[in-house]
């Protein structure tokens, strides 16, 4: 179009735009159902931490095992957005919004929601919805094309929105028949859920509470609204039903353990107090508030927004309450750090270390806190232990980005270049990584592991969104 232009389209061909632009967008919604499982660095933004995924995977384990999923090494990650929200992307793992461990005031709420999840891996519903997303792409095109038969005699005929017609009636009914199904796998969800939850003496009353809780603010957005053009069961029947058969448990009036409850709480503060305001913190455990959680929250966020010197002496406190807890000496080695005294940082680290029986997160960052001494003399010490724990998160970009200032404060500049190489390639920076490798590449040995790494890194094919 050219400015001031104006571009009238015939009859037929404005149907036969009209049918291709859902065809095409029914192909992008066919290309793009894993989304999240495409590439590393284009995925969901996520969050790591020992405490916070050892509590997820001891939600989840009793779960996987009721599900027949046990041995599928499924993980749960945690994705840096404070909104309500869990779902499954690529068959091996449950990805949950940081906002739903913050919100869910339970143990017996998140494990439903894990649970529901886990009913979508169990029922195998992420392959399924491929093959009922392609089955309709096929139905849209066949149905443009019947349609366009029908356009180009109305057309002849002068009777364009017969043509029109004859291609967005058999689309709305594909589309809806789609949605039809993707209503049944979640209410697919919710039985399996409820059958996991019976099947390890758990009550459903969580799930149903959380469920309701969201049906309850979003019932106004629902009203009036087409049930056959929702992709979830209509909210109030969702949870009607839900209600019902949560109650025919005999677990529903059973309550978490308190040991459970009291880590689910400390998890709780720790999302708080790294991931709000200092202002949202102290409201939500204001000062008169003397629980282990209540100041778990407040050593953190004042660490993370206030005095260094006021929460190391908070952390302390902790630790005194608590001496063999890691992660309250996981939390003064990263203040410390963080604070610019990564000599300072190391005794702390190496305690966490010990306690959480080498956790490959905290053994990163004790190398990160041997390397940021600019001690030569700590440099082998370093690349043992990040190597160690890099063996265990072998995708964990920051522990190849410290292995290779490690390997660098030796001099091996083939491993530096390799393992900078390594991380770029983590990071989705893929021409960083084949430059880098390449680099590698000609310090070492032809031929030798750390070449043949090298040449992996410099042939991988970027992935294709």
């Amino acid at each position: 179009m050219t400015p001031g232009g104006h571009l009238r389209a015939s009859p037929l061909k404005t149907v036969t735009m009209r049918a291709t632009a859902v065809a095409t967008s029914l192909a992008v919604l066919v290309a793009s159902w894993p989304a999240a499982a495409q590439t590393r660095a284009k995925g969901p933004p996520l969050l790591r931490d020992t405490e916070t995924e050892q509590l997820l995977r001891d939600y989840t384990r009793p779960i996987l095992r009721a599900a027949g999923l046990e041995k599928q090494n499924i993980q749960v990650a945690i994705i840096n957005d404070g909104t309500f929200n869990a779902f499954v992307a690529d068959g091996r793992r449950i990805f949950v919004n940081y906002g739903a461990l913050r919100q869910s005031e339970t143990p017996n709420q998140i494990i439903g929601v894990l649970a529901h999840e886990t009913g979508h891996l169990a029922g195998g519903h992420l392959s399924k919805m491929r093959q009922q997303l392609a089955q309709a792409q096929t139905q849209m095109i066949v149905a443009m094309l019947l349609g366009l038969g029908a356009a180009v005699a109305g057309a002849r005929s002068g009777a364009g929105s017969a043509g029109a017609a004859a291609i967005s009636a058999p689309q709305a009914a594909i589309m809806r028949s789609l949605l039809s199904y993707q209503r049944q796998q979640e209410e697919n969800a919710d039985k399996a859920a409820v059958k996991f939850l019976n099947a390890t003496g758990q009550s459903a009353k969580g799930m149903y509470e959380t469920f309701k809780r969201f049906a309850d603010q979003g019932l106004f957005s629902t009203r009036g609204a087409d049930p056959y053009m929702q992709s979830h069961p209509m909210a109030v029947e969702r949870v009607r039903a839900l209600e019902e058969l949560a109650r025919s448990s005999p677990y529903w009036d059973k309550k978490d353990d308190p040991a459970l409850q009291h880590r689910h709480d400390m998890m709780r503060a720790k999302v708080s107090g790294f991931m709000e305001r200092a202002e949202t913190v102290y409201r939500r455990y204001p000062i008169s508030d003397n629980s282990l959680p209540a100041r778990y929250a407040r050593a953190i966020a004042a660490y993370r927004h206030g005095d260094p010197r006021t929460a190391i002496a908070q952390i302390d406190a902790l630790i005194k309450t608590e001496p063999s807890n890691p992660y309250f000496h996981e939390l003064k080695g990263q203040a410390l750090l963080e604070g610019g005294k990564p000599a300072e940082a190391l005794a702390p680290l190496r305690k966490a270390v010990q306690l959480s029986h080498n956790a490959p997160l905290i053994e990163m960052l004790l190398g990160q806190a041997l390397v940021g001494t600019d001690n030569k003399a700590y440099a082998e010490e370093a690349i043992k232990i990040l190597r160690a724990a890099l063996a265990r998160e072998p995708e964990a970009a920051l522990g190849y980005t410290q292995l290779a200032m490690a390997y660098g404060r030796r001099g091996n500049l083939a491993e530096a270049d390799l393992a900078s190489a390594q991380a770029a390639y983590l990071r989705g920076d893929a021409k960083t990584a084949r430059d880098l490798a390449s680099r590698a590449k000609t310090r070492f040995a032809i031929g030798s592991p750390g070449w043949v790494r090298a040449d992996d890194i410099v042939n991988t094919k970027p992935v294709k969104n």
